[in-house]
């Protein structure tokens, strides 16, 4: 009886061992197409969406950890929602791009543009202001409207500066 027992025993570990060694081989797989698929977007994701960039890399980690400790069954759970989560970056990185590049050529045209108007509404303030009275179509509420109009105008066009400066066009736009 022990020894059918331990036949039966055998056998198990046997058929057990014989599983995990038929997962392993696709459990590798899986993380090799990760860590290749990220690789793909990694330099482009670091510059446009490094915090999202850094959730993947957590992730694929996770995955290696998880072929390293030899768990290929959570490793062939958790792949396809890592791959998803890896073209999902690859596309948010490519609408980024897209954004980056039309609000850097916008702000070519803005730097030039609303500094010039900026000045021309500073130009008539200053002049209405100078002047004794206010044309017959101004009322004083209009002009002081139009004064602190002016002046959030330059603190938004500040604060665009700003984000063009660090590197931000989109924020700068």
């Amino acid at each position: 009886l022990n020894n059918k027992i331990l036949a039966g025993i055998a056998a198990t570990a046997f058929l057990a061992l014989a599983a995990c060694s038929t997962q392993k081989g696709p459990a590798t797989e899986a993380v090799t197409a990760a860590e290749a698929a990220l690789a793909t977007v990694r330099e482009e994701a670091s510059r446009f969406l490094p915090s999202d960039l850094q959730g993947v890399e957590a992730s694929v980690s996770a995955l290696k950890a998880q072929l390293a400790s030899k768990d290929y069954k959570s490793v062939l759970a958790n792949a396809p929602a890592l791959m998803t989560s890896i073209n999902s970056l690859t596309d948010a990185t490519s609408a980024r791009k897209a954004a980056v590049e039309a609000a850097t050529a916008e702000w070519s045209t803005l730097s030039a543009d609303v500094p010039q108007m900026a000045a021309a509404i500073q130009s008539r303030l200053d002049t209405l202001a100078k002047s004794k009275r206010l044309p017959k179509n101004l009322s004083q509420a209009s002009y002081d409207s139009a004064k602190a109009g002016y002046e959030s105008l330059k603190g938004t066009w500040d604060a665009a500066n700003a984000a063009a400066a660090a590197g931000d066009p989109v924020d700068a736009v």
